[in-house]
């Protein structure tokens, strides 16, 4: 019985030997075995529980912050389509499916006058990834404003969790990575719409004044060290003092304007972004005594 024998009949779309490279913002990567796309969570739920639990799942999102290597992804990859991208708002409720774009969703809470989730608007992705990785920035974090998950499990089974459950701290989620995010309650505070939209106004300036937003780039390559060990410096500042700025390894470069931010600047593959990311961690940690921790996830085989 081949691979694709193994998995069950879906409503949605289940096709095999898919490149991943144009999915994701680096624009590089190899193929997934298999690539479901779920017509709704009901459709989601079937397939974890009819699919053998020794057949391997990933789920991608808009892959923003995802190197995807070049031997690509051996499984099954499952990427939310439009039926999870839905926003609602309600009193000082704001719900968004997975596959909802956070920018997307700070727009609804604005126009609803819901204060607290303007953050959101400077953070690349879905709302399925900032749960995964408790994304943030400019002050705000997603665990600040988060209420409630909806989750499958492997087994397909739903589950309601609650803030403390997703064990939050510094860019990272302590609940279970098979959890698979479907949809999350967030609670604002109230706010005149126009003066919501001011602060996102303020957020996406600066956003493109320091970063690299119209280059192929995963965002933020490492996560900002602990200040007792750096000094206080955030990521890009050891990796300047490091001498890394503009620091290129075959196609791809650290951001001469942002350079915390990988780029695929000339026909990069994964293996020299990711070698470009270990060479800035070792001299990093060589001439700073700072040991930089990846903030973009890796998946996949190397080729």
């Amino acid at each position: 019985m081949s691979f694709l024998d193994q998995l069950p009949e879906v409503r949605g779309s289940l096709r095999a030997n898919v490149s991943l490279a144009p999915f994701t913002w680096l624009r590089v990567g190899g193929v997934a075995e298999a690539l479901f796309m779920p017509k709704d969570e009901a459709d989601l739920a079937h397939f974890l529980s009819s699919t053998p639990d020794d057949i391997p799942i990933q789920v991608l999102g808009v892959a923003s912050n995802t190197l995807v290597r070049d031997g690509g992804v051996k499984g099954v990859v499952i990427r939310l389509g439009p039926a999870f991208g839905q926003v609602e708002t309600d009193g000082l409720l704001v719900t968004a499916g997975a596959a909802a774009l956070d920018k997307n969703v700070a727009k609804a809470a604005a126009k609803a006058g819901i204060s607290g989730l303007e953050f959101y608007a400077g953070v690349p992705g879905t709302i399925g990834g900032a749960l995964r990785m408790n994304a943030g920035c400019y002050g705000g974090e997603t665990k600040d404003i988060l209420k409630s998950v909806v989750a499958l499990d492997r087994s397909g089974r739903r589950q309601v969790m609650d803030l403390a459950e997703m064990d939050y701290s510094y860019r990272h989620c302590g609940a279970s990575k098979d959890l698979i995010f479907t949809q999350a309650v967030f609670e604002g505070t109230a706010d005149t719409p126009a003066t919501i939209q001011a602060r996102m106004d303020e957020i996406t300036a600066k956003r493109e004044a320091s970063q690299p937003i119209r280059e192929k780039t995963g965002g933020s390559t490492f996560k900002n060290p602990d200040p007792k060990e750096s000094g206080g410096r955030g990521a890009w500042q050891v990796i300047d003092a490091a001498g890394c700025r503009g620091l290129r390894v075959g196609g791809a470069q650290m951001s001469e304007q942002h350079c915390n931010f990988m780029i695929n600047a000339d026909g990069a593959t994964a293996k020299d972004l990711e070698t470009l990311g270990e060479t800035v961690r070792a001299k990093v940690l060589q001439t700073q005594g700072v040991d930089l921790h990846w903030e973009v996830r890796r998946i996949g085989e190397q080729a």
